[in-house]
């Protein structure tokens, strides 16, 4: 497939097989950001519709034992924070821009979805006398700090 090379703002980009028919690179880029802002909203939007019924899920499992409801209640919630991280990595790249420190930003937005993800499971899995859960927040808030020292 050939590709195209198009000048914008003294940079050139280069698209694989989507040409621009009709249209200028504003007008793609433009496209472009809109489809990013409602991807990252409707994924933001799908955590918390996840979020809001983690109670009424949870209960549906009774009866269960305090440690299986915290692991519910642990597993239910964080598809609903991965939700939100993908969101702002989405919602941030495009705000951002090719002009702005892409990378580091995508650091730090991974770095808070990893910090949420511990302190989630410190409150709800890590309580459990499972070792897995309880090694779990430390990883993940190590794997945090690094991907904020790489951001400097």
């Amino acid at each position: 497939m050939d590709r195209i090379d198009s000048q914008r703002d003294g940079q050139t980009s280069t698209f694989g097989p989507l040409a621009v028919v009709g249209g200028s690179w504003g007008n793609l880029a433009a496209m472009s950001e809109t489809l990013a802002y409602i991807a990252g909203a409707l994924v933001g939007l799908w955590g918390v519709a996840h979020a809001i019924p983690t109670t009424k899920v949870v209960k549906g499992f009774e009866p269960i034992t305090a440690d299986n409801r915290r692991v519910i209640t642990q597993e239910w919630l964080a598809e609903a924070f991965t939700m939100w991280g993908l969101a702002a990595l989405i919602i941030g790249a495009t705000v951002i821009g090719p002009e702005g420190d892409l990378l580091a930003w995508i650091y730090l937005a991974s770095a808070g979805l990893l910090v949420a993800l511990a302190l989630l499971t410190t409150f709800t899995g890590a309580r459990t006398p499972v070792i897995w859960f309880k090694i779990c927040p430390v990883l993940l808030t190590t794997s945090a700090v690094l991907l904020v020292v790489a951001s400097l």
